[in-house]
């Protein structure tokens, strides 16, 4: 078996197909994840970042090669060296805008897209180390990534439920009705350490809004505060961020 591997980490035919293919099949699996709940990249952003970065560690390994064996007289002469890293690293540093570009604060003054610019980064890295044949490596980074994207909201739901702070954002219908609001926050023992208001804009028919940091009394209050707020009849929209 470890010759197997061993001969895969060669550079040949058979390697660079492996590669190649596994590189496709594993980035679009994590892909697949983000793409079924609607994500900014989805499932062919992610094979072809991962597929990306597999190439790029395979010309790392072919020019270091070719350095050292059909090319060595040459560089030997012009004095020419090859860092095999160091496409690897620029693949890290450029991986950057695609992440950046899916990041976006909402309306709400809620940040999305951060678990897809991380996934987009580790997707990258995968894609490196499929290309250097760390196949063991790319197993079990996988596996754990699929994990992280599957398993893992779950238990981060769970957390939030549970969590004595909370964050809201109220949209309702004049600045007079900000009272109200704090009233029916703190009559659930709520307590308010931040506010960040939007006084809205009649131009542009935009009702006023606010983002409520809350302390609450205890664990599994959320449902009664949002509850509370929602009975009034100025409130348009309420939604815990």
């Amino acid at each position: 078996m470890m010759e197997g591997l061993a001969y895969l980490r060669e550079m040949n035919v058979a390697s660079v197909l492996l590669r190649l293919t596994v590189a496709m099949l594993f980035g679009g699996f994590i892909g697949l994840e983000r793409e079924r709940k609607r994500r900014p990249a989805g499932f062919r952003t992610y094979m072809l970042v991962c597929l990306g970065a597999a190439l790029t560690m395979l010309l790392s390994q072919y020019e270091s090669y070719m350095v050292t064996h059909a090319w060595h007289e040459t560089a030997m002469e012009i004095g020419l060296r090859t860092d095999v890293s160091r496409f690897g690293a620029q693949v890290i540093n450029g991986i950057g805008f695609l992440g950046a570009g899916t990041i976006i604060v909402t309306g709400k003054q809620e940040v999305k897209g951060l678990t897809t610019a991380a996934g987009l980064w580790a997707s990258a890295c995968m894609g490196l180390a499929i290309g250097a044949g760390f196949y063991e490596c790319v197993l079990l980074g996988f596996l754990l990534i699929l994990l992280t994207n599957r398993l893992l909201p779950f238990v981060e739901d769970a957390i939030i439920e549970s969590a004595r702070n909370m964050n809201i954002y109220v949209e309702f219908q004049t600045l007079d009705n900000l009272g109200d609001i704090i009233a029916r926050i703190k009559s659930q023992g709520g307590q308010i350490y931040e506010v960040d208001l939007d006084r809205g804009r009649e131009e542009r028919s935009k009702n006023p809004s606010a983002v409520f940091s809350i302390r609450l009394p205890g664990r599994h209050y959320h449902v009664r505060v949002l509850a509370a707020i929602s009975e009034l009849e100025s409130v348009y929209t309420i939604d815990e961020i």
